[in-house]
């Protein structure tokens, strides 16, 4: 103890307060001098209790600065806060007395755009979703009964109590390799990388030792801000990600928590635990499959054998000793000898008799059919030039009519009833007057010789001009 501290009474002296009231007077000063306050910066660490009244701190660069905002002011929000966002918070400084820290009490708030490690998040998911490194057609399938599992996470997180728990309860039969990593801080992002690397070694079955390969790769952490779950986002970590030769599932932080590695990763889990559930069918899962199939296999075994023992009893009742059967079959023999003797004896005479008949009938029947085609031939013959006579006949009457009606068309019988047939001195035919020109020459062509004949004038019919015509022979 410094005893110069309690001396006596002098004007340096402090006064000496109590906890509480000292607590109160900060909160007095601050609210005289700076309440209502502005501030702007990034949400981390955003909780929503049970009440309504949500926890959280704004940051920036240089500090941080916790703040509390109660349900009713929660309430007239006109957006929901999240992790990340740049926002413009109004309210008053204040001292916290149970605890003595100084907070702000939150009474409106605004956004001020997102906050510059979301933009980064945003940008990086950006660039790796145009490499195609989240492309569904990338990822595989999780093995059913993987022969071991990988665990990349922190040996003090509470995630790798609860996905060992999850494991060893539903898959005690597979073994399990951790890959201690730092999960959170600048480091994290390379030994997460170096972590997975290393199990990727041991993912194909080798000679040297006999532990089974890692089909299936769990990586995990509990939940947080998004600062404490940064590593995650990581651009080095994606890339080792997509190299995996086994599929990876990514079980990081909480249901409403996004990173990087859950868009990398073949398959994404809410939670870690949620993660150790989708790796592992439970073994009584398998079990039950392996009772149903080997009842299955049972009930068609007892058919098949029923079936044969059915076939067996048919093949017995029809099955006789080798003596009796060949005294059966000597029988039959003998039967179809004895048959066939009296075909050979009896028969035979009876179809070479019908082979006769046949013969003579034959015979007869082309005889009268040779005969009735001669007849035929004969009256043919007899009948055609008679047909042809009155065929040539029948043609000259057609063409002497064909003669006649020819010689009515010759125009020599209209010249001799006095008609005159006229042409220019081309020999042209003149049908009409107009084409005709005065002092012209023509011909008119009568039944017994030829006129010349000279154009002194034409007179048409209609309304054109009439002009008299002479013609001078």
């Amino acid at each position: 103890m410094n005893p110069d501290f309690f001396a006596a009474d002098g004007p340096t002296r402090p006064r000496v307060w109590s906890v509480g009231a000292l607590a109160r007077a900060v909160g007095d000063a601050l609210d005289a001098r700076f309440n209502p306050v502005a501030v702007r910066g990034e949400i981390s660490g955003f909780t929503q209790a049970a009440s309504g009244h949500c926890y959280f701190s704004l940051k920036d660069e240089t500090g941080q600065l916790r703040c509390v905002l109660f349900r009713r002011a929660a309430s007239l929000l006109g957006f929901t806060p999240r992790e990340g966002d740049l926002v413009e918070a109004r309210g008053r400084l204040a001292v916290y007395e149970a605890r003595g820290s100084l907070q702000l009490v939150v009474e409106s708030m605004a956004r001020a755009g997102q906050g510059a490690l979301f933009e980064q998040f945003l940008r990086l998911k950006a660039k790796l979703e145009a490499e195609g490194l989240f492309d569904a057609t990338r990822k595989r399938g999780l093995p059913a009964m993987p022969r071991a599992i990988g665990i990349v996470t922190s040996l003090q997180a509470a995630a790798l109590h609860d996905v060992l728990t999850t494991l060893l309860r539903r898959v005690p039969h597979v073994p399990l390799l951790i890959a201690p990593a730092s999960v959170q801080g600048a480091g994290a992002p390379q030994e997460l990388a170096t972590a997975l690397q290393a199990l990727y070694r041991r993912t194909a079955p080798t000679a040297v030792t006999a532990e089974p390969p890692i089909d299936l790769i769990l990586l995990v952490r509990g939940g947080g801000s998004i600062e404490d779950l940064w590593a995650f986002n990581d651009e080095q970590l994606a890339r080792t990600l997509v190299q995996s030769p086994v599929p990876v599932i990514s079980g990081v932080g909480h249901e409403t928590d996004f990173t990087i590695a859950d868009f990398v990763a073949d398959a994404r889990a809410a939670t870690p635990t949620a993660a150790a559930e989708l790796a592992s069918v439970p073994r009584a899962q398998h079990l039950a499959a392996l009772d149903e199939q080997a009842a299955r296999l049972q009930r068609a075994l007892r058919h098949r054998l029923d079936g044969e023992a059915q076939r067996l009893d048919g093949l017995a009742a029809r099955w006789r000793p080798p003596a009796e059967r060949v005294a059966v079959e000597r029988l039959r023999l003998a039967r179809a000898a004895a048959r066939l003797a009296q075909v050979a004896h009896g028969r035979i005479p009876q179809e070479c008799a019908r082979v006769e008949r046949l013969d003579g009938a034959l015979r007869t029947a082309w005889r009268l059919q040779w005969e009735r085609r001669q007849t035929t031939l004969a009256q043919t013959a007899e009948r055609l030039p008679r047909a042809c006579g009155s065929l040539v006949a029948a043609l000259h009457q057609r063409l002497d009519g064909v003669g006649v009606r020819l010689a009515l068309l010759d125009p020599r019988l209209v010249l001799e009833r006095g008609y005159a047939w006229l042409e220019d001195s081309g020999g042209k035919p003149v049908p009409r007057a107009a084409p005709v020109a005065t002092d012209s020459t023509l011909v008119a062509v009568l039944a017994d010789g030829r006129i010349d004949l000279k154009v002194t004038g034409r007179r048409l019919n209609g309304p054109a001009a009439v002009k008299r015509a002479t013609i001078d022979r």
